[in-house]
């Protein structure tokens, strides 16, 4: 089995990407980021289902992302917001998955894997710049000039299979594969318990994708929302 990084933040799209990659017959390195969230549920939720999907190990590194702020997911003083925006939104984290990336890659490296696996998404997403196609592709451009692997011929590769997929269609694949979706977070303000607010936006896209897909819905929500 070859090996792959697959970046495991504990909600529906990292783990559905965890369980596609397992099924792609790859040994999965599951690397889980402690940015200074607010949400840090997320993280008791990565390890459950590192777990539950087979992964070989699960790793969480301390990033210190929230020593920074400028986002609602980082900085307890901007509320996140639960009505749709324009525009960028506020819990946009400033470079987060480039910085994610490159810790992913650096594992890779020293792993001797030539896969990373990362759960963006260009349908749902929230109006962030780093779930785009087009920085997917730069970041494997840069991936294979950066690193001694790369400049050895080993082609380093980005997967990010859940790009043209919509919510829906994310969560019937990931139940066809076995992911037990209530053991994901994906709120942006989930208590410590990893209850949900059932408001932020990435509740309303969990809930929405749920509804289209016609399954229902396992999330433990603090209150209606």
């Amino acid at each position: 089995m070859k090996p792959a990084v697959i970046l495991l933040s504990g909600g529906l799209d990292s783990a559905t990407v965890l369980a596609m990659a397992r099924e792609a017959g790859y040994a999965c390195h599951a690397l889980s980021l402690d940015y200074g969230q607010r949400h840090t549920a997320e993280l008791a939720a990565a390890a459950r289902v590192a777990r539950g999907l087979g992964a070989v190990e699960h790793r969480v590194m301390r990033l210190g992302l929230g020593d920074l702020g400028g986002s609602a997911l980082t900085d307890a003083s901007i509320a996140v917001p639960e009505s749709p925006t324009d525009g960028i939104p506020v819990t946009y984290v400033p470079a987060r998955n480039t910085v994610m990336l490159a810790l992913a890659l650096a594992w890779a490296e020293v792993l001797g894997a030539r896969d990373l696996f990362i759960g963006v998404n260009a349908v749902d997403y929230s109006g962030y710049p780093d779930c785009r196609p087009e920085f997917i592709a730069a970041f494997e451009n840069m991936a294979n000039l950066a690193t001694k692997a790369g400049v050895a011929g080993m082609k380093l590769r980005i997967h990010a299979p859940l790009q043209h997929l919509s919510k829906a269609h994310i969560i019937q694949r990931g139940i066809a594969l076995g992911v037990d979706y209530g053991q994901t977070v994906s709120c942006y303000q989930a208590t410590a318990d990893g209850l949900a607010c059932g408001r932020c936006d990435a509740c309303r896209l969990r809930r929405a994708g749920f509804l289209a897909a016609g399954k229902p819905d396992p999330t433990r929500y603090a209150r209606s929302g």
